[in-house]
This record gives structure tokens, C-alpha cells and sequence, in this order.
């Protein structure tokens, strides 16, 4: 699959496709009975099939309080690759691009870098300076230059809509049955072990920390977990998500204690599936009843998997 960062780096040899565009946050269900709809049709026709996603979402352009991000850029792209994507044009969301007409934006992107034949949308899909651009003015656009426009497929799941709402809403929940229902896959977050102050360490249970590269993430707290991409997996664990107030944290991190494992995973990149909410995050007033607290914690994540017969 290949990534294609800006517009600027569109070449003659990406004229000619079939596309759709979105945020295509967690790849749920809903996004995947789009890519397969497109797949069909690239395939009919012959073209290949494009993604267009923009980082940072609009969303976290506009606001700071931007809905939570399901997955990192670098984990959407690795779950589309499942999806018969051929190409992921990623626009960087910023002042230039959020001033842009709409009128430009189907000239510039659609007609002379990329040449759709086909674009699929959601009805509601708007773009362009202040939003202007609608489904009505694609479907304009598309009967001058020659591409068709449709409307995305809804997908339901226990009758309703699939959304990344609805995903984001499971989880924050704890219930990661229905999360994995809306997905088709368990929920993971990703990421590189990274060199931390060592403080789990210090208080008997050393962590392996991992940035989320994301300004919200979609659940906090703590979990019982198993991690993925090291020697051994999956390898049970109790993680934690949040800002570690007991600390004085202020940026949120994945923090994962690894049961009965000893080995240097530094600069790995993993995976880490959630299975289980254990409890919220807590400020505790002494370092020792934080530690009692992880010993407690991983305690019960234990007796999740010895009861769920997992690792």
C-alpha cells in the first residue's frame, strides 16, 4: 500500500481511481462495508482504490476538546491494509487547507491530482472553507467531469448505526465485547516501548511505557490486558491508561506491568489488546497505597485470566 503525504506529491501516475474520504477513525464496520463497496467497484472498473484522510482530524484542528482518537495514524493505516487499500493520501488539516473552497478542493484533489472515477461519501460529508461543500455540490461536480458520487452504505450492528461514536462509547464503558462487535477485531492501541522514569520500577513493578501519540485517548483507567509484537505473546498483563496523578502526571500515557515476565523490550513496537477494566484511575495520597493498590490490581487481573483460561 502506498502513502501519499499532500497534495503536492500527486503524480500523473495517481490519475485514475476509484476513492473515498473520511477520518476513518478505528476502521469499524461501518468503514469497512465502505472499503468493500469500493473494492468492488475499483475492481469493475479497473482502478485502484484510494483513501483520503486528513491528520490532524478536523475535529482536533478546530477544537480541544476534539472527540477522543480511536487509532494513531500509523494504526489506521496498518488496519486498512487489511481492506484492499492500494493508496492513502493523507492531507495535513491546517489554515491553509481549512480556508480552502470548496470548489478548489474538488479542482485541486479530485479532478487534476487524482482523477476519480468514483467517490463515495457519507450524505452529510461537508468540506471546504466554512463547510460549504456538500454531497449535492460533489454530485455537481462529478456530472461536469465525468465521476460518480455515492452515497456510503449504512451499516448497523444490534440496530443502529455503526460510528466511531459508538465504539468510543463502549470503551470509555468498559465494555469491550461490544467495542470489538462494532470494530470486527478487539480493541488494541500501539506503540514503541519507550524509556520512562523508572518509578514502577522503584515501587516493585516495572512497566513498559508507551506514548499514544494522541491528544485524548478513548478510555482510562485500569485493565487486565495482553500484549502482542515480543517474544512470548501474547503476554498477560494489568495496564494503566491515564495521567498517573498519584505522580503529578500530566500527559496521558499507557503504562503496562507484564505478569511473570522478565525480559528488555525496550524499542519494541507493540500491540496491547484491552480485555478487562479493573478499575478507574486514582489519586492516592502515599506512594505506598499506590503500590498496594498495583499489587491489588494485578491480583485481580490474575484471576481474569486463570478464570477466563486465558495466559
Amino acid at each position: 500500500m502506498e502513502i501519499v503525504r499532500g497534495m503536492y506529491n500527486l503524480r500523473a501516475r495517481h490519475l485514475g481511481c476509484v476513492a473515498t474520504i473520511g477520518n476513518f477513525d478505528g476502521v469499524h464496520l461501518g468503514h469497512q462495508a465502505v472499503l468493500g463497496q469500493l473494492a468492488e467497484k475499483g475492481a469493475e472498473l479497473r482502478l485502484p482504490t484510494v483513501v483520503v484522510t486528513f491528520e490532524p482530524q478536523p475535529q482536533e484542528f478546530f477544537s480541544a476538546h476534539a472527540p477522543s482518537r480511536l487509532t494513531r495514524f500509523r494504526e489506521k493505516v496498518q488496519a486498512l491494509r487489511r481492506f484492499s487499500v492500494e493508496r492513502v493520501v493523507c492531507l495535513r488539516f491546517n489554515k491553509k487547507l481549512a480556508a480552502m473552497a470548496a470548489q478548489n478542493f474538488i479542482q485541486t484533489l479530485l479532478v487534476d491530482g487524482l482523477g476519480v472515477r468514483y467517490l463515495v461519501v457519507g450524505d452529510d460529508f461537508r468540506f471546504g472553507h466554512q463547510r460549504r461543500g456538500d454531497f449535492a455540490l460533489l454530485q455537481e461536480a462529478g456530472a461536469r467531469h465525468g465521476f460518480e458520487v455515492v452515497n456510503m452504505h449504512t451499516f448497523s450492528v444490534a440496530g443502529a448505526r455503526v460510528s466511531s461514536t459508538r465504539v468510543r462509547t463502549a470503551l470509555a464503558q468498559g465494555d469491550f465485547a461490544t467495542a470489538e462487535q462494532l470494530l470486527g477485531r478487539p480493541y488494541r492501541m500501539s506503540g514503541r516501548v519507550a524509556h520512562g522514569d523508572k518509578r514502577g520500577r522503584d515501587l516493585g513493578f516495572p512497566t513498559a511505557n508507551i506514548h499514544l501519540h494522541r491528544k485524548n485517548a478513548p478510555l482510562q483507567g485500569v485493565f487486565a490486558v495482553e500484549m502482542f509484537g515480543i517474544r512470548g505473546e501474547p503476554v498477560a498483563g494489568a495496564a494503566n491508561v491515564g495521567t498517573r496523578p498519584t505522580v503529578g502526571g500530566t500527559r496521558c500515557l499507557l503504562e503496562v506491568h507484564l505478569l511473570d515476565f522478565n525480559a528488555d523490550i525496550y524499542g519494541c513496537h507493540v500491540q496491547v489488546e484491552f480485555l478487562h477494566k479493573l478499575r478507574e484511575e486514582i489519586r492516592f495520597a502515599t506512594l505506598d497505597e499506590l503500590k498496594n493498590a498495583i499489587a491489588q490490581d494485578c491480583k485481580q487481573a490474575r484471576e481474569f485470566f486463570r478464570n477466563c483460561g486465558s495466559r
